[in-house]
């Protein structure tokens, strides 16, 4: 009778909450160097996007004096930045050894964008701060609302063919930038057709608590095995 196999515990390294619990199988150098350049590809239109939607998304929340807006913003700015910390490393002849630097400036970049929505958020709703209408906000969500599921997608499937995890935390930020678009299109709707001034800042607050949640999966490495 065969003794039964020991079953190895799950370690950081093993297991992570990402579905990617074994380590990916070895890929081919001719292979390897079709998904890095992929990664760089939509780490660039990433980048690009990012940065007119920060642009707009700050103009829009200035005027219409919106926490969540301009936190949308800022959360595009820090899409930029972390996108230009997984470009940084696969500039590099072997990204594995940027790696773990990248993951922090992904993760510090949360961790700021939280820090500053939630401070703003608190003191929109004991002031009483009433955001205005915004019909460029609402396009803008919506607009991120399909533009940015498929690029996440799209580098995440590379990223996790490649055993990058810092391409794969890249990808969850930009899928964070689709769920932030949906909440900021309901607080800026619901703001806009029942004057529930509140829905803007709790909208804000929500997209900060996500933040810290993915900026803490970030510093652990924990996006992919």
């Amino acid at each position: 009778m065969s003794e039964p196999t020991p079953q190895l515990p799950l370690t950081a390294s093993t297991a992570c909450d990402d579905g990617c619990c074994t380590p990916p199988p070895a890929v081919a150098d001719d292979r390897r160097a079709v998904l890095t350049r992929r990664v760089r590809m939509l780490v660039a239109a990433t980048i690009a996007y990012n940065v007119v939607e920060a642009v707009v998304a700050l103009a829009a929340g200035t005027v219409a004096s919106s926490t969540a807006l301009i936190g949308f913003g800022l959360d595009s700015v820090v899409e930029v930045a972390s996108a230009a910390a997984v470009a940084w490393q696969f500039s590099s002849a072997d990204p594995e050894k940027r790696e773990r630097a990248a993951l922090k400036v992904i993760a510090v970049s949360f961790f700021a964008l939280a820090a500053y929505v939630t401070v703003e958020s608190v003191s929109a709703l004991l002031q009483g701060e009433r955001a205005d209408h915004s019909t460029v906000g609402i396009v803008l969500a919506a607009v991120s609302l399909l533009v940015m599921p498929g690029l996440s997608y799209a580098q995440r499937r590379a990223g996790r063919e490649l055993g990058s995890a810092s391409a794969v935390a890249d990808s969850k930020q930009t899928l964070l930038c689709t769920y932030l678009s949906a909440v900021l299109l309901v607080g800026l709707a619901v703001n806009s057709l029942f004057g529930w001034w509140w829905a803007d800042p709790v909208a804000a607050l929500v997209i900060a608590v996500v933040a810290v949640r993915e900026g803490r999966e970030a510093w652990r490495g924990h996006h992919c095995c």
